[in-house]
């Protein structure tokens, strides 16, 4: 897996165990809800400020967003 489907996996994992829908966790990133979606779609490359952004609206440590565990069957949303 390449470095943005593990971070757009990640993203997605860590927003769903919060449960938040995509719309209300951009909203705690102060970014746009598309933005969100093309990330965990993995259709976008982001900046450093954004990828902090969103580690700390999930409340995890910014590496953890880059672990590649594996695919869960349940993460990739096309």
């Amino acid at each position: 897996m390449n470095i943005i489907e593990v971070f757009g996996t990640n993203v997605r994992k860590y927003r769903m165990q919060l449960g938040l829908s995509q719309e209300k966790f951009a909203e705690k990133c102060g970014l746009h809800r598309t933005y969100i979606s093309d990330i965990e779609c993995f259709r976008r490359s982001i900046s450093l400020d954004n990828i902090q952004k969103i580690a700390d609206a999930l409340e995890v440590e910014t590496f953890q967003l880059f672990l590649d565990e594996g695919v869960d069957d349940n993460a990739r949303t096309d």
